[in-house]
């Protein structure tokens, strides 16, 4: 039997359930950017909202163009998210450029957003960028301070920091050195490491202290929009009452069985199972 959460009563009686927002790139595919955040919402049976800041025409095997939003419909879909069922929880990915980055961070700030998950989109699986590279710098200035958890794999974070990380000890030195740019929490991904235990490795750092997770490496090509799932997934955890400890490891739980449920779909890295828990019976991660 899948289990649901205790649906809540408004002060009108309406029922309700916890409610998150994504802001980022949509995906045509279907398996990463918006598209994947709201399946991951629903799966964890919260209410998913989004702001739109790229339509992205791409596949499982490649990008083909990107067109950006004007920052002004970008503003009037946060007003209008906000004024009206405000989140309780927002996951930030793909930004594409400085001005939606500053349009975005205005909005959050406008209206005290919190808790707030980054996954600091860089670039795509099929190796196509996804930010340009005059919008590093402000990604460190405007969205980094706002992190309640931000969430680098290691190119992004040997991006951030500008130099290599190689070992668990360099993950867990570069996660307390990111944090120090203003983010509260940072989970270093360690999935693009190959470990000599055959474990992926994950590194937090959170209230000053390390929390390491690992899981059996999951050998498949269809990793499609996992970043994605997993930042969304750590945002449906907050909502839901969660303390980030628990947030990540829970949500680490779910992609996990995500991707050993991936669907060999498309000619590239095929999507995962964002629903694996509904269609195997074991009820929510």
């Amino acid at each position: 039997m899948i289990r649901t959460v205790p649906v809540m009563r408004g002060a009108q009686g309406v029922n309700y359930m916890k409610t998150c927002l994504s802001i980022a790139g949509s995906d045509c595919s279907g398996g990463a950017g918006i598209q994947a955040d709201l399946k991951t919402f629903s799966a964890l049976d919260t209410f998913g909202m989004s702001v739109i800041v790229s339509v992205v025409a791409e596949n499982t095997a490649t990008v083909k163009s990107i067109h950006e939003v004007p920052c002004e419909i970008i503003a009037d879909q946060i007003d209008c998210v906000f004024t009206d069922i405000p989140p309780d929880a927002v996951k930030i990915g793909m930004l594409p450029t400085s001005e939606i980055m500053r349009t975005v961070a205005a909005g959050l700030r406008a209206y005290r957003a919190t808790p707030l998950v980054v996954d600091p989109v860089m670039v795509a699986k099929n190796g196509a960028a996804l930010m340009y590279e005059e919008a590093r710098a402000t990604l460190l200035t405007e969205i980094l301070p706002l992190a309640t958890v931000l969430t680098p794999n290691l190119p992004e974070a040997e991006v951030i920091l500008g130099r290599s990380i190689a070992t668990l000890e360099e993950m867990r030195a570069a996660a307390a050195d990111i944090a120090a740019l203003g983010p509260a929490s940072v989970l270093v991904k360690g999935g693009h490491r190959m470990a000599e235990d055959g474990q992926a490795h994950d590194v937090l750092f959170s209230g000053g202290r390390y929390h390491d997770f690992s899981a059996p490496r999951i050998d498949t090509p269809n990793t499609h929009g996992t970043g994605c799932t997993l930042s969304s997934a750590i945002a449906a955890y907050l909502a839901r009452g969660c303390d980030v400890v628990e947030a990540v490891e829970r949500s680490k739980s779910y992609i996990q069985g995500a991707i050993e449920h991936a669907l060999p779909l498309g000619h590239g890295n095929g999507p995962t199972d964002h629903f694996w828990c509904q269609h195997t019976g074991t009820g929510n991660a």
